[in-house]
C-alpha cells in the first residue's frame, strides 16, 4: 500500500506583502526539491464557522514523512526568516487518509474544507459524525485529512484537524447548506467549537505558501 499523503495546512496575516514575496520565491524553491503540489491558496472562499487568518494554503505531500522533510529543509528553514518578520500565522503539518477510491483528477479545480475542532462532547460529535455521513457522500465529499499524525510547527490551531475534497467548489457549499448537513450540524451544537474555511482549489501548478 502506498504511504499515505501528507499535508501543509497554514493560516496567516501578511502584515508587509511586498516584503513577503522575498519569502514566497524562496520558499518555492524549497518546494521545488520536493513531492508536493498546491492544492487550495488565496482563492474565493468563505469562512462560516469561527475565526481564521485571512490567508491559507492547503499542500499535498507524497508522505507525512516528507511534509516534514520539507519543513525542516535546509532550503525551507533559510527562507522561513523571510516570512517571519512580516506576516503571523498558524502551520499545521498533518497525515492524510488511505482512500482507494481517490479521484485521479488532478486539473479540475476542486472544492476543500478546511475544519479546526475541539471536542467537548465525544459521544455527541459521534452522533454528528455519523449523521453527516449521508449529505457528505451526496455532495461527493471525501476525506483527505482526518485523526491522523499531526505536528503544530508554528501557531495555535484546534486540536483536532478534517480536510474533505468535493467536486467543485460549489458543490462543498451546497452540501454545507444542504437540509441534510443542516440537520447534522444542528446535532453538533454544544459538543463542540470549531473553525471552517470552504475554499476554491487550484488546477495543479507549482506555488509557494
Amino acid at each position: 500500500m502506498s504511504a499515505l499523503k501528507g499535508y501543509w495546512i497554514v493560516y496567516l496575516d501578511v502584515t508587509n506583502p511586498e516584503a513577503y514575496k522575498a519569502y514566497m520565491a524562496a520558499a518555492a524553491i524549497a518546494h521545488g526539491q520536493f513531492e508536493c503540489r498546491l492544492l487550495a491558496r488565496a482563492g474565493t472562499s468563505e469562512r462560516l464557522e469561527g475565526s481564521l487568518r485571512n490567508r491559507y494554503v492547503l499542500r499535498e505531500f507524497s508522505s507525512y514523512d516528507e511534509a516534514l522533510r520539507c519543513y525542516q529543509s535546509p532550503e525551507y528553514t533559510r527562507a522561513r526568516p523571510l516570512r517571519q518578520p512580516h506576516s503571523v500565522g498558524d502551520f499545521l503539518i498533518v497525515e492524510g487518509i488511505n482512500d482507494p477510491a481517490a479521484s485521479q483528477t488532478a486539473n479540475a479545480p476542486k472544492g476543500y474544507w478546511m475544519v479546526h475542532i475541539d471536542v467537548i462532547d465525544a459521544n455527541r460529535f459521534q452522533v454528528y459524525a455519523k449523521a453527516s455521513v449521508e449529505p457528505v457522500g451526496e455532495y461527493g465529499g471525501r476525506f483527505l485529512v482526518r485523526a491522523g499524525r499531526q505536528e503544530q510547527v508554528e501557531g495555535k490551531l484546534r486540536a483536532r484537524c478534517s480536510v474533505l475534497e468535493f467536486p467543485s467548489y460549489q458543490a462543498a457549499l451546497d452540501c454545507y447548506r444542504s437540509a441534510g448537513y443542516q440537520r447534522a450540524l444542528r446535532l453538533l451544537e454544544g459538543a463542540a467549537k470549531r473553525d471552517l474555511l470552504i475554499s476554491e482549489g487550484l488546477a495543479l501548478q507549482p506555488g509557494a505558501a
